[in-house]
């Protein structure tokens, strides 16, 4: 062993008995020095250094000693040499043969050695640096022996170099203890490769050569990262430089096929060390232990995550999910199927890694003795088979499942809660997997987290699915297909609990065309909310069949939330849509503005009144007016969409209005999945509040569709009614409904001039129906009676009803409207009777 006091022992000899060393000689001192303490720190130093190695320490040192050292003196200029009696003694004969002159000096050295020394005297003088040479030199019994020089070059005042003065001494001795060293070096089991400034190799021992894959001249030269067994090696040049000028570094590389080196990097003084150490069965021994660590450490994590999945799991796929995410993987499974047994028939709760063939056979499939499934469920206990062959064996009658599955070896874990046995977990593998004791147990423990998780959960999805069936009866079916609009909507129901909401939505058809588009939200969650919001529904289209304009329905709708108790209350917009003044009123009760979407694109929320929410606000509401080009959009939506815990709701709104612009709005379906899709909070599938949208794209009437006449307020009224009808309907190429609408308008300006008061107006609409409506300044609803058999009237409506497929009275801001509609086709519009019968009762 080589202590630190050796290597101390190498220096003193290297440098000559006490003269200060070479650069190169430091370098490759260096080099050494740091090997020796790389391996010093691998074995711990003896109590004490044996006798031998300190002797021979010793003996170098005393030998070095006796190394004569000289100086001499070249004038420049002159070409004269000068020197002491050590110098002389050094060169010996070579002075006398050749003379004390530069020339002299220059013939005594070896031919070989003779450009780099003069190079070291051209680059010391024009770098103004110090002179260091080594070179052979000739005996005076003709042989050639080494010597060391080295001088500073001393310049004049106008900087021209006037003198070199220096030492020399003789280098046989600390060369060969050199040479030993190298020999040692070359021969090491650690590969050593000695580098220059250029990181060019200048020296590499038998490991590095063999390393390498490359002969040592083959090395000697090249630059290290231009060598082809290291081009493999990432980032090889760029770490190189990076440790150049820091302390030194190591890191692993792969440079011969299958085997691992850890490179060091040492920096010096004139170049770079590198240490080469074969690490490959270290590694592989590291990676063995780590692997194994890691893969407990794992699987720990993995059930302690499966535990808190499980807690968290509400749905039974929520359950399958976390299973097939933190079982699976710890133990190399591929597939996971769970199987619920329902009556005497398997169902598949959910499965991952499974083919949909093979899910469906199993689906409904008869649970019994003979199968895998039914030997679980039947026994309790879990069964374990570790490869088809015995799949096979055991169940010949299922052996074509393994081939459909793609699956060699599976565990069928019975799911037990309070002793029954409700359901299968099935894990399985894609290749032969004969599991261990303690992966058995594992298994075990882990199905019964799973059975009472899966429990909790299929009790969830039935109370859920109950709410969501209740949720879908509180909403409309479909939404109805009306002249004067078009609609889409969507409800997303919260994606946490099971309580339904209170959101809703619906599209009312009015008289003469109109449309009350409405939305609403209750606020909370449950059966009382949901309950709360079945009334409001209700009581909306009571209220909008009785034509009142929007701030009364509001004021009717605040009564009935302020009724239900100081904890309810509810936000709503109403807007009514007129399609022959293309006018949209609309109020609202602490709701957000609807989304209003031009043909253009022009998009933009109306200013409406902040009105508070219905239950806690006080009549009157405010009402806004707005006319609306032909086929625009209304955007109604609750907040759930457009507001989260991560969203504030004026960012929601701002997001909506760039969808809008930027969506395509020519089919409202679509429309309706990219605003849903776009709004949903980070992308998720669910909301984490109910959410509904409702989009209505309105049409207006056109102006050649529309007549309207004033009458005069006596009996001649109705004379002009029918003349007025007759030449309309006859441009409208509707000559069939003329005799019942005259009959119609007839019998309504009778009553007006009769009973109520002017102005009399008559207007007909031709939209999918032909409506007749008869207006005056009289705020008296017509009633319809049953009217005796002697009564000489009274049946005016009743001929009314008959006629037309509907009817009804609407206030307006100058009395009151009485509407007909009849159908456009059809033999006597449908009736069992011929309306020219009537002509002489309709006859003022």
């Amino acid at each position: 062993m080589f202590g630190k006091e050796h290597t101390t022992g190498a220096l003193t000899v290297l440098m000559g008995g006490g003269s200060e060393p070479t650069a190169e000689q430091w370098t490759f001192l260096r080099a050494v020095a740091d090997w020796i303490e790389e391996r010093l720190r691998e074995v711990p130093p003896p109590a004490a250094p044996e006798p031998q190695e300190e002797l021979v320490g010793n003996r170098l040192r005393e030998a070095m000693k006796g190394v004569p050292v000289g100086a001499w003196e070249w004038n420049i200029p002159t070409g004269e040499l000068t020197w002491d009696e050590a110098a002389l003694s050094v060169y010996g004969s070579a002075l006398a043969e050749y003379g004390f002159r530069i020339e002299s000096w220059m013939n005594a050295i070896h031919p070989d050695d003779l450009p780099s020394t003069l190079a070291a005297v051209e680059k010391a003088i024009s770098n103004r640096s110090v002179y260091e040479a080594e070179y052979r030199l000739r005996r005076r019994d003709g042989s050639y022996g080494w010597t060391h020089a080295r001088a500073s070059v001393i310049f004049d005042e106008r900087g021209e170099p006037v003198r070199m003065v220096g030492v020399v001494w003789d280098a046989d001795e600390s060369r060969s203890v050199r040479d030993a060293l190298s020999r040692a070096l070359r021969h090491m089991s650690d590969g050593f490769i000695l580098v220059d400034d250029n990181w060019r190799i200048t020296f590499a021992n038998l490991e590095a050569e063999r390393t390498l894959g490359s002969t040592e001249e083959e090395l000697f030269g090249r630059v290290l990262w231009e060598l082809p067994a290291v081009q493999r090696v990432p980032d090889l040049e760029a770490r190189c430089r990076r440790a150049a000028g820091t302390a030194p570094v190591g890191f692993d590389v792969r440079i011969a096929a299958g085997r691992c080196h850890h490179l060091r990097i040492v920096p010096g003084p004139d170049g770079v060390t590198l240490y080469l150490t074969d690490v490959t069965e270290k590694r592989r021994g590291e990676a063995t232990r780590a692997a194994v660590e890691r893969a407990a450490s794992e699987r720990s994590a993995r059930i302690a995550e499966l535990t808190t999945a499980l807690a968290r799991a509400r749905t039974s796929r929520d359950v399958v999910d976390a299973v097939a995410q933190r079982v699976l993987p710890p133990f190399g499974a591929s597939g996971l199927a769970v199987i619920a047994v329902e009556g005497d028939r398997a169902h598949v709760v959910g499965a991952v890694g499974y083919p949909r063939a093979v899910l469906d056979e199993i689906n409904g499939h008869r649970v019994m003795a003979g199968d895998p499934v039914g030997d679980a469920v039947l026994t309790g206990t879990p069964l374990f088979v570790s490869s088809t062959q015995e799949y096979t064996l055991r169940y010949p009658h299922h052996g074509h499942r393994p081939g459909l599955a793609g699956k060699q070896a599976w565990a069928f874990l019975p799911l037990t809660v309070s002793g029954r046995t409700f359901a299968v977990c099935t894990v399985s593998f894609d290749q032969p997997r004969r599991l261990s004791h303690d992966e058995q147990t594992l298994l075990t423990a882990i199905s019964a987290l799973v059975a009472h998780a899966l429990e909790r959960a299929r009790l969830y999805d039935a109370e859920h699915t109950r709410s969501q069936e209740l949720q879908r009866g509180l909403l409309p079916r479909r939404l109805p297909e009306l002249p004067s609009c078009t609609s889409a909507a969507r409800f997303l129901p919260a994606g946490h609990g099971m309580d339904v909401g209170g959101d809703w939505y619906d599209v009312l058809p009015l008289s003469a065309d109109r449309v009350a588009i409405v939305v609403g939200d209750v606020m909370g969650h449950g059966l009382a909310e949901a309950a709360t919001m079945g009334r409001l529904r209700t009581a909306v289209t009571t209220l909008a069949d009785l034509e009142l304009p929007p701030e009364e329905v509001m004021s009717h709708l605040n009564d009935i939330v302020g009724g239900l108790g100081e904890d309810s209350y509810a936000t709503c917009l109403y807007a009514l849509y007129d399609p022959t003044t293309r006018v949209c009123t609309i109020a609202g009760a602490g709701h957000p503005p609807p989304a209003v979407v031009e043909p253009d694109g022009t998009v933009y929320f109306p200013d409406l009144s902040r009105d508070p929410p219905l239950g806690a606000g006080a009549p009157p509401f405010g009402t806004l007016e707005l006319e609306l080009p032909d086929e625009s959009l209304l955007v109604l939506y609750t907040d759930g969409l457009v507001e989260s815990a991560h969203r504030e709701v004026d960012q929601g709104m701002a997001d909506l209005e760039q969808l809008l612009r930027t969506a395509d709005r020519t089919n409202l379906e679509g429309l309706c999945d990219t605003l849903t899709a776009g709004l949903l909070p980070h992308g998720q599938p669910t909301t984490t509040d109910d959410a509904a949208l409702l989009v209505a794209r309105v049409h207006s009437l056109a102006a050649d569709r529309m007549a309207s006449w004033q009458l005069p307020e006596d009996p001649r009224a109705a004379g002009q009614a029918r003349r007025h009808i007759r030449q309309q309907l006859r441009v409208w190429d509707l000559d069939d409904l003329t005799m019942t609408t005259e009959i119609i308008a007839s019998e309504l300006v009778g009553n007006v001039v009769r009973h109520a008061k002017g102005p009399v107006h008559l207007r007909l609409l031709r939209s999918t129906s032909l409506i007749c409506e008869v207006s005056d300044g009289s705020l008296t609803t017509p009633r319809i009676r049953r009217a005796a058999e002697t009564d000489e009237g009274g049946r005016g409506l009743q001929l009314i009803t008959a006629l037309s497929q509907r009817w009804g009275t609407r206030y307006t801001a100058a009395g009151k409207c009485i509407w007909t509609e009849q159908a456009l086709s059809g033999d006597a519009n449908g009736l069992p009777f011929n309306p020219a019968d009537l002509m002489g009762i309709a006859e003022v």
